[in-house]
């Protein structure tokens, strides 16, 4: 993966290079490459492993959204948390986060689940693993990635800037346990799976909070209305 065919926005690849080059990145890329010469197919695409970071660089980024997995259905995972293509409907959890946009902020549901327009923005849509094979949810978990994510949350959390980390769910919380407090603003919720978004996830008006803040900090508020496609 330290190889020429992917390639990752400047800030990121230079705050990133120890990861590129350690053991654990350097087993990663052989399970990668061996699951992909045993015929099974992988999602994103190798293109878009890295999308949330060559969409959002480092220095732009200003909210914090973490996931777990990339969905592993057929065209939908591209690289970004909670987010599928254009033409792909709209998950059962992205669903629940367009609930709590219009409770919270009056914003409408976009008619599909694509959300670049926030990542554009310095919305980091960070999946804790960055890969997975077809049909086989959480297939590639504890192979390198968390670290590497890890990693990522890290150099955010290093940043004088200060930043908005939206933490659904326990998983999410937990990865994120370092994140300094007394500089970054850390909100958390339950998961906005049907499962559980009843638990505290709807009502929790993390959106609002986040354009508080920021305004708050002399930043520009996130626009979370998403464009029509």
């Amino acid at each position: 993966m330290s190889d020429d065919t992917i390639a990752l926005e400047t800030s990121w690849k230079a705050a990133l290079a120890p990861e590129f080059a350690s053991p654990y990145m350097a087993a990663l890329k052989a399970f990668l490459k061996a699951e992909k010469a045993a015929g099974k197919t992988i999602f994103p695409k190798g293109s878009e492993y890295f999308n949330a970071l060559n969409l959002t660089p480092l220095d732009q980024v200003r909210v914090v959204i973490l996931g777990q997995d990339p969905y592993h259905g057929p065209g939908q995972a591209h690289g970004l948390c909670f987010s599928v293509r254009p033409d792909v409907r709209t998950p059962p959890s992205l669903v629940n986060i367009y609930k709590e946009l219009k409770t919270d902020l009056g914003i409408e549901p976009a008619r599909h689940g694509f959300l670049e327009h926030w990542a554009k923005q310095g919305v980091l849509l960070l999946n804790s693993v960055l890969t997975v094979e077809a049909g086989l949810a959480a297939s590639h978990q504890k192979r390198g990635w968390e670290q590497f994510t890890d990693a990522v949350i890290a150099r955010v959390n290093e940043r004088d800037i200060p930043v908005v980390f939206m933490l659904w769910g326990a998983y999410a919380q937990k990865k994120a346990a370092f994140v300094d407090q007394s500089r970054h603003l850390v909100l958390k919720a339950a998961h906005p799976s049907p499962l559980s978004a009843h638990n505290g996830f709807l009502g929790c008006r993390h959106f609002s909070q986040a354009n508080a803040f920021l305004t708050d900090k002399g930043q520009q508020p996130i626009d979370w209305q998403l464009p029509a496609l």
